[in-house]
């Protein structure tokens, strides 16, 4: 299916509407997918903290919580890509939030066995879900309406995102964030009177009731797409299809998709690893409780999400690229600040990159995937895939941290990766594709 986008412009894009009156009900659950994939995406954030002191492990340690997740994310984007070219995008949504619903419930027996693995194995079944859900959504949004409104109608979509992820931080800081921090005495008095292991399981108990809850609502909104009529698009099977399926080698040709890969690759890592480590940042250099630091983390997701909405707007009148470019050199500043000045200054430096990096996702994902034709959903599960960044770059970060014991200075592996997207936004972006015998990229007009 061909998805051509050209420069917005007024007459283009901003007086388009953003879908068709009859795939309403189609958009807005498929919208709501991007709040219900936000949860967990930052719940992990919180998970981190709480595993570190539930499981007495090390920040290396407890970022094998985003490397778990990742890893689904990575295995599953591709079978999900080949499950929706056969079946459809609304099977294969359907088969992403039934998965998603089986890793939440299995944080019952992972708590009830203290087991850290068994966290692990249950995150890393929610991503796999997650995988079908994003690798399904993504393009399924793009498509759904006039491909002169794609990038503004998935930088809509992915909006409501960053809210699922401000609730999340917010049931974590709330409901599974005790508020107890003991430090050195306390556990030596804990441990004296035989206590300190009914705490540990307190602690490792408390992550229960949010993902249990969490669950059932996947399950309600998986029996809403169920009985939704979903548009031509999303339901026709590739064997009905008179349209050639495409293929992975194809995508070859496209140097503009590959690179969209690696920046998609780069950037998550960079969102997730900042996000993982933002509450020990906070706590190393303001010595905030762990409540207060979750509190600044539900704030930095507000400004991502205020960013998903005015860059969307933006792109009305501006060509995504530039403006994705323009934030990602802005947040190789602030990360700069946030290296140079830890503290107060730093803080409020990391804290401001969320805004600026809040349209990165949905821009490279529009931008690889243009003009792709029937390698649209092949590579949309690809650029999914990249999302295997989070995994690889926040356990960087927490090795950097090690051998430096600083978490401002650890924070330099984000920074390269902006590094990486700012080029994608001016160069790599605007490359057309090879030819058939295979000539030297030329340079397109990009969007």
């Amino acid at each position: 299916m061909a998805f051509a986008m050209t420069p917005p412009t007024s007459d283009q894009s901003e007086n388009k509407p953003l879908f068709p009156a009859q795939s309403a009900a189609a958009f807005f659950l498929v919208t709501g997918l991007f709040f219900l994939w936000g949860i967990p995406n930052n719940l992990n954030d919180v998970l981190i903290r709480q595993f570190m002191k539930s499981f007495e492990i090390t920040r290396l340690q407890a970022g094998l919580v985003q490397s778990a997740f990742y890893t689904g994310y990575f295995l599953f984007s591709v079978p999900a890509a080949m499950v929706m070219r056969r079946y459809g995008y609304k099977f294969g949504l359907i088969t992403g939030l039934v998965l998603y619903s089986i890793g939440t419930f299995m944080f019952l027996p992972a708590a009830g066995a203290r087991s850290y693995s068994l966290f692990l194995l249950a995150l890393f079944v929610i991503a796999s879900g997650l995988g079908f859900l994003e690798t399904g959504a993504n393009p399924l949004i793009a498509q759904i309406g006039d491909p002169e409104s794609a990038v503004r109608r998935l930088n809509f979509s992915q909006a409501f995102n960053p809210l699922g992820s401000i609730i999340g931080v917010l049931i974590g800081t709330f409901f599974i964030f005790s508020g107890i921090e003991l430090k050195a005495a306390d556990i030596a008095r804990l441990k004296l009177a035989g206590t300190y292991d009914a705490y540990l399981q307190h602690e490792t108990m408390r992550v229960i009731a949010p993902y249990l809850v969490l669950g059932v609502v996947v399950l309600v909104w998986a029996l809403l797409i169920l009985r939704t009529p979903f548009p031509a698009i999303a339901g026709a099977r590739s064997s009905d299809s008179e349209e050639p399926q495409g293929s992975y080698r194809e995508l070859l040709r496209y140097p503009h998709f590959l690179l969209a890969v690696v920046a998609q690759f780069c950037y998550v890592g960079a969102q997730v690893g900042t996000w993982s480590y933002f509450i020990q940042y906070v706590q190393d250099y303001t010595h905030l409780p762990e409540k207060a630091a979750g509190y600044f983390l539900t704030g930095t997701l507000a400004g991502f999400g205020v960013g998903r909405f005015a860059s969307s707007h933006w792109m009305k009148v501006m060509r995504a690229n530039m403006l994705m470019g323009m934030f990602a050199i802005i947040n190789v500043g602030l990360v700069t600040i946030g290296v140079l000045f830890p503290g107060w200054i730093g803080l409020w430096a990391i804290f401001l990159t969320s805004f600026f990096m809040s349209l990165m996702f949905p821009t490279i994902f529009a931008l690889g995937i243009r003009d792709l034709g029937p390698n649209t959903k092949a590579g949309a599960s690809l650029i999914v895939m990249a999302i295997i960044g989070g995994a690889v770059f926040t356990p960087l970060i927490g090795l950097a941290f090690q051998a430096t014991k600083s978490m401002a200075v650890a924070m330099v592996v984000p920074l390269l990766c902006y590094i990486a997207v700012a080029g994608y936004a001016f160069w790599g972006s605007k490359l057309a594709p090879f030819a058939d015998h295979g000539t030297a990229l030329d340079e397109g007009t990009g969007i």
